[in-house]
């Protein structure tokens, strides 16, 4: 299954394509200029691998606590893929697997990319639901 992983959290933008067993990830600076250009910056990432948006089945996109621009922006451009591509996505947030996973730390970076989509699915995320969490 094709999915896109997509967190602005941080002080990084970070991005990953699973493409059935493989995973890819990127990463780009967190700026305002990078904010203003999100979607551009996903398209490229994914035909880099060979794939189109539409090719992708489910996006999952970090809900917070963090930066509220990169919140908001990465939220926005997901609910507007799901409208006009149906396709599904999960908006997880750190602190909802950190909680039930309690020994361990999870600070996403690019070695742990790849278990999100089953972490989601072990703990419920629902699917098209979104409660932002911003830090104050």
């Amino acid at each position: 299954m094709k999915t896109l992983i997509i967190d602005a959290t941080g002080e990084k933008i970070l991005l990953g394509l699973i493409l059935d067993k493989n995973i890819y990830t990127g990463t780009y600076i967190n700026s305002k200029k990078n904010y203003d250009r999100l979607i551009i910056l996903i398209n490229k990432f994914i035909l880099k691998y060979k794939t189109k948006l539409e090719k992708i089945k489910r996006i999952y996109v970090n809900r917070g606590p963090g930066s509220y621009a990169g919140i908001r922006n990465s939220l926005s451009i997901v609910k507007a893929i799901h409208m006009s591509k149906k396709i599904d996505y999960y908006a997880y947030s750190h602190l909802d697997l950190k909680h039930k996973k309690k020994n361990l730390d999870y600070q996403w970076n690019l070695k742990n990319l790849g278990e999100l989509p089953n972490l989601c699915n072990k703990f419920n995320i629902k699917k098209n639901l979104i409660k932002p969490i911003y830090l104050s």
